[in-house]
């Protein structure tokens, strides 16, 4: 079979963008209804799913487009789903195609040449992991399409950038993804919680405990090579009333100030005040494998050395304990959690 961008056997890997809102159980029918099509299902929820079909056209004696659109009218005649789609050699140019046309199945070209002319026009931000800030910086220099950072030499890219991300970068512009279709259940949730004592009025122990749940679960998320999209904040009161939020984040993660971050900001939303707290629960949602998440390329060396130093606390707390080493913001007499 001729080769793809990415290396490897020619594979025709589909990825579905699902409009409309989608519960729990609706998402879980989708994904059963796509199984039967092919086993080589990946679930991004709550409204993206990825199928490798390559092993399913000879079943269906169809080509690749005409099982596509098969699933999308099946998803349409059995939920009313209407969806995105593209189509294309790897992950990553699939969920491209989807993106770049609304409502409508996107084929990539299958060679090489083809693919190439698809893809150099397109603006960087259509990229994975390239956001403002990247696309601002290789702006300043006149990079503004994939095919202009694709014909740029390396040592260039790797000046503005720095080694790790100009690489990964180089790749993405050449249209190469070798990460496989990886069949999983739907994303589970993490959760952690903190009960006081006695109920608690102080604004600044509230935010102590939410930075305490927040560095638990991204330890735990760490641990099990796992990232999450989004957070939940439920706020327990001496009333026996609650309150919960939601936050979606700009990227999946595991990074603690990150998770941090938005924790703290879902906490500010709620204007507490001097409320009477009983307990705070912070739960991760939308679970996914760190293999299967874009991170957002940086050119701060601030956060490289934030990861590492993250990365030697973590080992630390592997072998002395999980209090061996905590962050100074959580020193004091509250513990970091339950």
């Amino acid at each position: 079979m001729p080769a793809v961008p990415g290396g490897g056997r020619t594979r025709h890997i589909a990825h579905l963008r699902l409009h409309g809102t989608l519960d729990d159980g609706r998402y879980a029918a989708v994904l059963a209804l796509l199984g039967d099509i092919t086993p080589h299902v990946q679930a991004f929820p709550p409204d993206a799913v990825q199928l490798d079909l390559t092993s399913a056209l000879r079943y269906f004696g169809q080509d690749p487009y005409e099982l596509l659109q098969m699933a999308r009218m099946r998803l349409m005649a059995m939920y009313g789903i209407a969806s995105s789609a593209g189509l294309a050699g790897n992950r990553m140019l699939a969920a491209m195609a989807a993106a770049s046309e609304p409502r409508q199945a996107t084929q990539i070209p299958r060679d090489q040449d083809a693919t190439e002319r698809w893809l150099r026009p397109r603006p960087l931000t259509a990229l994975p992991g390239v956001g403002q800030a990247t696309a601002a910086a290789l702006g300043r220099y006149g990079l503004h399409t994939v095919g202009q950072v694709a014909d740029l030499p390396p040592a260039t890219l790797q000046r503005i950038l720095g080694a790790g991300p100009a690489r990964l970068l180089a790749e993405r512009a050449r249209g190469r993804d070798p990460r496989p279709v990886t069949p999983q259940a739907p994303a589970a949730q993490l959760a952690a919680d903190l009960r006081y004592e006695r109920d608690c009025l102080d604004p600044a122990r509230h935010h102590q405990g939410v930075l305490g749940l927040a560095e638990q679960l991204g330890r735990r998320l760490r641990a099990g090579r796992q990232v999450t999209g989004g957070l939940t904040l439920t706020v327990r009161y001496a009333d026996r009333s609650s309150t919960t939020r939601t936050r979606a984040l700009p990227e999946p993660t595991d990074h603690s100030p990150d998770l941090a971050a938005a924790a703290l900001g879902i906490l500010a939303s709620l204007g507490l005040q001097r409320a009477r707290v009983r307990s705070l629960a912070l739960r991760a949602d939308r679970l996914a494998p760190r293999e299967a998440a874009h991170r957002q390329l940086s050119m701060d060396p601030a956060e490289d050395r934030a990861r590492a130093l993250e990365a030697a606390a973590d080992r630390a707390r592997h072998r002395f304990g999980p209090t061996a080493v905590l962050p100074a913001t959580l020193a004091g007499p509250e513990p970091p959690g339950t």
